[in-house]
């Protein structure tokens, strides 16, 4: 019987001992119960060092990082002093076929022994070729070929720098015509093929619902719930005719609804709030993060309720 069919009782039972034995920790996530964290962004840089906010954990672009000191480092380092901080890339490219550069694995394996993160992520999509670097992060083509290709890409990373790995699923703005499977398909064959996890970055599936006309709900009821490690939130900007992945705005109702869904389905998770751009102050992004604890207590209420009736 589908979930949205079973009575309130009958279907949190049902989730009762997924949620007990398989998430929020799990390896794909470092067994981590971080909580709620945003992006570690300059314009927060002097906030967080003086102020010390009381916040569960930061995320890093590891790219901003990889580098031999100065002053990225030296606020690292006072950063990972007081917080959890948990790596995430946006140039490992795993849907890319051209040999992976070792130097830039060394650098980013030494920023995983710097900032001990738990597990890494990076994003499901390609942006080189040829050794030339398009620095966008481009959709794949949904095909078995390219499943087999980008799951050995993620095991390959994965074993270099001895972290687990979860896949972000990107926004995106066009189709290939040769695609075998939907997204969710996809991102669900990769994860198996590789062993890896899944950030599963709830924003992008609305944009792409949006822009391609697909249920969001039914991409959150397909992939495999026990290999999610990670949430991302974020705003994003309508443009009438399609929705672009902005993160300079608060996450609308929709993406929390896909939000409250998702919790539903894998339980409270680690939580990421992304934004990017129009960088408001520390406490306005961290205020909007804080939401999530809104739909987390909604879901969990209702399960507590419905497992002692």
């Amino acid at each position: 019987m589908p979930a949205e069919q079973k009575s309130a009782g009958t279907f949190f039972m049902d989730r009762y001992f997924f949620w007990n034995d398989l998430v929020p920790p799990n390896r794909f996530n470092g067994m981590t119960d971080l909580g709620i964290g945003i992006g570690l962004r300059i314009p927060h840089y002097e906030h967080i060092l003086t102020k010390k906010p009381k916040l569960d954990w930061f995320e890093i672009i590891s790219e901003n990082y990889m580098i031999d000191g100065g002053r990225p480092l030296e606020v690292l380092d006072a950063v990972l002093a007081d917080y959890p901080v948990v790596q995430h890339g946006v140039s490992l490219y795993f849907g890319s076929t051209d040999p992976y550069d070792r130097t830039h694995l060394k650098k980013l394996k030494a920023l995983v022994n710097r900032t001990k993160t738990p597990f890494v992520t990076d994003h499901l999509c390609w942006g080189s070729t040829d050794g030339r670097f398009t620095h966008d992060l481009l959709p794949i083509p949904y095909t078995s070929k390219a499943v087999k290709n980008t799951a050995e890409r993620i095991k390959y990373v994965r074993d270099f720098i001895e972290k687990p790995i979860c896949v972000e699923n990107i926004s995106s703005y066009l189709e290939f015509n040769i695609s075998e499977l939907t997204e969710w398909q996809f991102l669900s064959e990769v994860a198996e093929q590789a062993d890896c996890g899944i950030l599963l970055d709830v924003n992008n599936v609305f944009v792409a619902a949006s822009n391609h006309g697909f249920d969001p709900f039914e991409y959150l009821d397909k992939i495999p719930h026990e290999r999610i490690g990670q949430i991302h939130i974020a705003g994003h900007t309508d443009m009438e005719t399609y929705k672009l992945d902005t993160h300079d705005h608060p996450v609308c109702d929709s993406v929390w609804s896909l939000y409250e869904r998702t919790i539903e389905l894998i339980g409270p998770t680690n939580t990421l709030l992304e934004w990017d751009d129009n960088i408001p102050s520390f406490d306005e992004v961290h205020k909007e993060a804080l939401k999530a604890n809104i739909y987390i207590r909604r879901i969990t209420d209702a399960f507590s309720k419905a497992t002692a009736s």
